[in-house]
């Protein structure tokens, strides 16, 4: 089973949730506020306006509002994570980043909410009284049997989606994985004899999901921790755990699982013993999900069982159950119809729809995160991944099409399939392309050294590079020092490779190869010996061409144009390619590709053509469909100047050169992105959607336009330059970069070390 390292410090933690604003949310507004009629519109008078619509219609504030598209996560912190009872305000953390979630996977609007009590009567009128603010309810981390009576109460009282996602999000990814599981092994879902120890609230959850799946009640054998719950049983029981008991000898979970098609384990670590598994029928279905540590790991179930088909709650085994799979999506379906609550139906439509999507082929930038494993549908692939662009668009749409058909939609979608290509459109892979670098670095880890090895946020990047799970990191420079500098950050780094150039065993040879390649450049022997024993760049650029390191990062201490220099002495550009910037901006949630940012001052015709031709190259490994547009100051020769014929000639360019990808211009940055502006004034243009490699007229105008952007604040990132270009794989940080900005190059380093980016793919 494929497993990595992949663990944060309680630092790395802190740090992420206090740098820049503190926490992970803000409030954004919608509407332009720049001038006084906006201002006037947007309060007093003007907003009187709407007011008084939706006094007269409450259901008209779904469409003056942000109401449609708006959920409250709520909750008390008895329940957090796997902490226990942490309260109100220690569960705040936990509810930003489920805020946070929803956002980033089905763009759906999320506000946290802490109450601070215990009291089930205080909890439910707080609640209700703020109900009409919103379009769901995401209740959170609140203990059993409370969790139970707030949902059902709340749901009663309300006219919006209730929904606890501790139940029912895991129940119904669990659920997914049944069906797969089921139809791999070849069972009948009415005839298998399943158990589900843990009788808390995801377990009662996925034990009325299974049924309302076909799974009949007295085949379903529920334990808690003293037991099986049968009936006639009278310690430890309530009236959730009595609707579940069953007719049985049974009492305790060994005795249960004997036998036993499927065991669901939402209970403690080392619930399940060998004996347990071995125990089992043929073919069991094992889903272990006890958060962090399984109830029994798949290396301990294949010590004892060859035919088994194993989940768990962790990413670094496949088969992942993951919530994340499920609660943005349903909340997008339910809000979209203005859905009444999330009923039985809705839960079985997105359980069926997850269990169905799994059975498809795997889209490519999917596959490619999983290097050296095949995604594809079987015993480790059971479960879509979570970064499956689809999702977005199959699990609403179900969930949606079920609330209509059970009478809870107060609102119908005529065209389900213009509905689902509208979800489609919605996000833009920017919120999972690093999820499925990430992913890729790690099923295949990479050796990257820091050439400024000696820089504490170098070494802070190295420790967390590993940490993460992508590889070994190599640091450049003496060991004394970067160790002194490890034992005062309170640093272990028994895992850190430290090279030092001045007493390396390569030094001499690396001097004989940097000599032979500047030799004709004016360098003597004693100025390659000067660079490889005090350039750390140059060494380290050594290191990678030599196969010691797969990636090398810099850029701490020295511009980006010496420290491109210097890696150049030691590695050439790819045949027929030419070093060059590229930067990823992510402005609200979209990402727009710059190129050249930081390499070539003021490209000719054809160098923008050869530009454009390696972004598009590199856009697509990254999982992007390219298209290209040239900026100008001008449309389409509006108005005709002496600086604008190179930036047109570019285009007749890559005319000549037969490539795939969508390309067109010179046009202005504006035109370039908003298409429906294009298909309005330009209706020739030849792109079928909005840019998203804009390839600038010049450096200086590629480097302000990102500087700018970059400091512009709000929800704006921007992540580069990127070097692309070169055999081996360089990436330059600007100087003063941060420890995430350094970790965040190496993976990409990595990337770019795994992938071999096509050559001349659109040719």
């Amino acid at each position: 089973m494929p497993k990595h390292n992949s663990r944060t410090t309680d630092a790395d933690a802190l740090d992420f949730h206090a740098s820049g604003r503190p926490g992970k949310l803000e409030i954004k507004a919608t509407k332009p506020l720049t001038t006084q009629r906006d201002l006037s519109l947007a309060y007093s008078p003007g907003v009187a306006v709407p007011c008084l619509e939706i006094a007269k219609n409450p259901a008209a504030a779904y469409d003056y509002t942000a109401k449609g598209n708006l959920v409250a996560v709520i909750s008390n912190g008895t329940a957090v994570l796997g902490l226990g009872n942490l309260g109100a305000l220690g569960s705040k953390p936990v509810m930003e980043g489920k805020a946070v979630l929803f956002k980033r996977f089905a763009d759906v609007d999320g506000i946290d909410l802490e109450v601070d009590t215990e009291n089930v009567d205080e909890f439910v009128n707080c609640v209700r009284f703020l109900g009409k603010s919103f379009g769901g309810i995401n209740l959170e981390d609140i203990k059993a049997p409370e969790c139970f009576i707030i949902e059902q109460r709340l749901q009663e009282l309300l006219d919006i989606p209730v929904f606890h996602d501790d139940q029912h999000g895991t129940a119904i990814i669990a659920a997914a994985g049944l069906l797969s599981a089921i139809d791999i092994t070849g069972k009948d879902l009415k005839k298998i004899k399943m158990v589900v120890n843990g009788a808390g609230s995801a377990g009662i959850a996925c034990t009325e999901l299974v049924k309302a799946l076909g799974v009949p009640h007295e085949n379903i054998l529920l334990c808690d921790t003293k037991g099986v719950i049968y009936q006639g049983r009278e310690e430890g029981m309530n009236q959730w755990k009595s609707a579940h008991a069953v007719p049985t000898d049974d009492r305790t979970l060994e005795d249960a699982m004997n036998s036993a098609d499927v065991v669901f384990g939402l209970s403690v670590k080392g619930a399940f013993t060998n004996d347990m598994i071995k125990s089992m029928a043929p073919n069991p279905i094992i889903f272990a999900m006890a958060n962090p540590d399984p109830e029994i790991t798949p290396e301990e179930v294949a010590k004892v069982r060859d035919d088994a088909i194993i989940a768990t709650g962790r990413s670094d085994y496949p088969n992942q159950v993951n919530n994340v799979l499920g609660f943005p999506y349903i909340f997008r379906g339910a809000l979209d119809v203005r859905a009444s609550s999330i009923n039985m139906e809705m839960k079985v439509a997105a359980a069926k729809a997850l269990a169905e999507l799994a059975q498809e082929d795997v889209p490519d930038e999917v596959g490619k995160a999983y290097a050296g494993r095949q995604l594809k549908y079987g015993r480790d692939y059971i479960i879509p991944a979570p970064f499956d662009p689809r999702l977005v668009a199959v699990i609403p749409r179900a969930v949606a099409e079920a609330a209509m058909e059970s009478g809870v939609a107060g609102k119908n979608i005529e065209d389900l399939d213009a509905y689902e290509r509208e979800l489609s459109a919605r996000l833009d892979p920017a919120a999972t392309t690093f999820m499925r670098i990430a992913q890729k670095v790690r099923s295949n880890p990479k050796r990257v050294v820091f050439a400024e090895g000696e820089e504490e946020s170098a070494i802070r990047a190295a420790v967390t590079y590993y940490n993460a799970g992508y590889g070994t990191p190599l640091l450049v420079g003496r060991e004394e020092t970067i160790k002194n500098t490890m034992q005062r950050l309170g640093i272990n780094g028994d895992f850190i490779e430290i090279h030092n150039a001045s007493i390396s065993e390569h030094r001499e040879r690396y001097t004989d190869y940097v000599y032979n390649r500047l030799q004709r450049k004016g360098k003597l022997y004693r100025d390659c010996q000067r660079m490889v024993n005090q350039n750390r760049n140059i060494f380290a650029s050594c290191l990678v061409t030599d196969g010691i390191a797969d990636a090398m990062v810099t850029g701490l201490t020295r511009s980006f144009a010496v420290s491109l220099d210097d890696a150049m002495r030691a590695i050439n550009c790819k045949p027929g390619k030419r070093a060059m910037g590229m930067s990823m901006m992510i402005i609200d949630g979209k990402a727009i590709f710059v190129a050249d940012t930081s390499v070539n001052e003021v490209p000719s015709s054809e160098q923008l053509a050869d530009i454009a031709v390696q972004a598009a190259s590199h856009v697509q490994a990254m999982g992007y469909e390219p298209r290209v547009a040239f900026l100008s100051f001008s449309n389409f020769g509006n108005p005709t100047r002496e600086t604008t014929t190179r930036i047109r000639r570019a285009v007749s360019v890559l005319d000549t050169m037969n490539v795939s990808f969508e390309y067109e211009g010179e046009m202005q940055a504006n035109l370039a992105l908003d298409f429906e502006l294009q298909q309005r004034l330009f209706p020739f243009s030849r792109l079928t959607g909005p840019a998203n490699i804009l390839i600038m007229p010049a450096l200086h105008s590629a480097n302000i336009t990102t500087k700018l952007i970059q400091k512009a604040g709000g929800s704006t990132a921007v992540i580069g330059p990127m070097l692309v270009g070169l055999e081996k794989p360089v990436q330059i940080v600007p100087m003063g970069a941060t420890v995430t900005d350094l970790v965040t190059m190496a993976a990409l380093g990595a990337y770019e070390s795994i992938t071999n980016e096509m050559e001349e793919p659109f040719l």
